[in-house]
């Protein structure tokens, strides 16, 4: 046996299922989705650690429990479309990609999003599409979408994105002003106009960045 399949297994035991994730649909995708190819070879042995890891760019894979605590808040049933933001190197995308019917990823640094679509493209993932842009507005083209994910944390949760969540779709996202740690909030769009908010517990994320982000700075522009 590939001693990562060893490990995966084991993360999935005692990282995701032990620590209360009891969808069945994300305690499989965790099990199938290979996390050693969504990170830079240096950091391959350490995939199935309960922590994050630098993916290039200054930005980080997160760690498999939040990545599924986060998937398991947005209540997929399977066949949604979804859209998440903030790619990174794909590893959430796949995650969402065995489970639901279409994932529309969107990451604003280029050579990440690249990064990500070598990976999900190598991994089998034709469920996924990727677009290098600034997240924080969405992919209108595409909405809208039943579920939204946001991997980088924003100021306040962005209106382009709630605009394009369907009716009693849910939105998962970091949001605060603190560097250090943010409220990870779902937000469900009840009615046209009528979104309900939950606080779901502290996190730590990269910042989202983009018009309905955080500031851009020269350092951080699109390339």
């Amino acid at each position: 046996m590939d001693p990562f399949d060893k490990q995966r297994k084991e993360m999935t035991a005692n990282q995701i299922r032990a620590r209360g994730v009891k969808d069945e649909s994300i305690l499989l995708a965790m099990g199938n989705v290979r996390r050693e190819s969504f990170v830079p070879d240096a950091y391959s042995e350490l995939a199935y650690s309960d922590r994050p890891l630098p993916i290039g760019e200054g930005q980080t894979i997160s760690q498999p429990y939040i990545v599924a605590f986060m998937i398991d808040a947005l209540g997929l049933k399977g066949g949604e479309k979804v859209m998440e933001i903030g790619a990174g190197s794909g590893y959430a995308a796949a995650i969402l990609a065995e489970i639901v019917h279409e994932v529309y990823a969107i990451e604003r640094i280029g050579p990440l999003a690249e990064y990500a679509t070598s990976n999900l493209v190598r991994e089998g993932y034709g469920n996924v599409h990727v677009l290098h842009s600034d997240g924080t507005l969405g992919w209108d083209e595409h909405a809208p979408f039943d579920a939204i994910l946001v991997s980088a944390a924003a100021p306040e949760v962005p209106e382009s994105l709630k605009n394009q969540l369907v009716v009693g779709g849910r939105m998962v996202i970091p949001v605060g002003t603190n560097p250090d740690f943010q409220q990870l909030l779902r937000v469900t769009r009840v009615k046209e106009k009528q979104f309900e908010v939950e606080n779901l517990g502290d996190v730590g994320f990269v910042p989202l960045i983009g018009q309905q982000g955080w500031e851009e700075t020269q350092s951080d522009a699109i390339v």
